[in-house]
């Protein structure tokens, strides 16, 4: 490896990770605002999403560059896609916490609703698979990345629970109409958030060891030990 190419990998490799760091930060305001019925706090999170974006060209632009300049190979080419990759994931995420900031910003101005769901309990679940997803990143582990993808039935099983129980709310509520659709769409937004994740921690496994595990949720349960 050229001196030059290390350098710009490296440079590169901060860029991804400060992305991720503002990324979950913005998942964390934004289900606050939820938690805590926060309008101003869901607005910061709207208002702030062009930061993500352009950080996530310069994110592409870098990889473009390096792939021009050095066409690197082995480890350092996976590094490149892998890189290209989790950084589509986490522009994602930053605009699905814009998502939940807008349901958080309407259900604010409503009347609270008695439905017996935990939403803290998922947004819990999504934000530690992310947390997991960005540490396999940073640190380069294996087995925390496994971890990420062996939690994603969780995440889809309470989203299931969601969907049935607004089902019934929507029955014995109608005038609450809408606002069980918000609290539907903003569960839904966390079930994606949790997908994006895996993809982020798949692409971690891939860095690391070149195998690529999409679409083998066994393996998950293999290395793990979960049934």
């Amino acid at each position: 490896m050229t001196v030059h190419l290390e350098r710009e990998l490296d440079r590169l490799k901060k860029k991804i990770l400060a992305l991720g760091a503002i990324v979950e930060e913005r998942v964390r305001m934004a289900i606050k605002a939820m938690e805590a019925r926060d309008r101003e706090l869901a607005k910061k999170v709207i208002e702030a999403d062009d930061e993500i974006d352009q950080i996530e060209v310069d994110v592409e632009e870098g990889c473009l560059k390096i792939l021009a300049l050095y066409q690197p190979v082995a480890i350092d080419l996976r590094f490149i896609v892998a890189v290209i990759k989790i950084n589509n994931d986490l522009e994602r995420i930053g605009d699905i916490a814009v998502n939940i900031a807008e349901r958080a910003a309407f259900l604010a101005t409503q009347p609270k609703l008695d439905i017996p769901f935990d939403f803290g309990s998922m947004a819990e679940k999504t934000q530690s698979m992310l947390k997991k997803s960005l540490d396999a990143l940073v640190n380069m582990d294996l087995n925390l990345a496994w971890e990420v993808g062996a939690a994603d039935d969780e995440v889809d099983a309470i989203n299931r629970d969601m969907y049935l129980q607004v089902q019934d709310g929507i029955r014995k509520n109608i005038d609450r109409m809408e606002c069980l659709i918000h609290l539907l769409q903003a569960s839904r937004h966390l079930e994606r958030i949790a997908d994006h994740a895996t993809n982020i921690a798949e692409d971690v496994i891939y860095m690391i060891n070149g195998e690529i595990v999409r679409h083998r949720a066994e393996d998950y349960k293999q290395q793990t030990g979960k049934d």
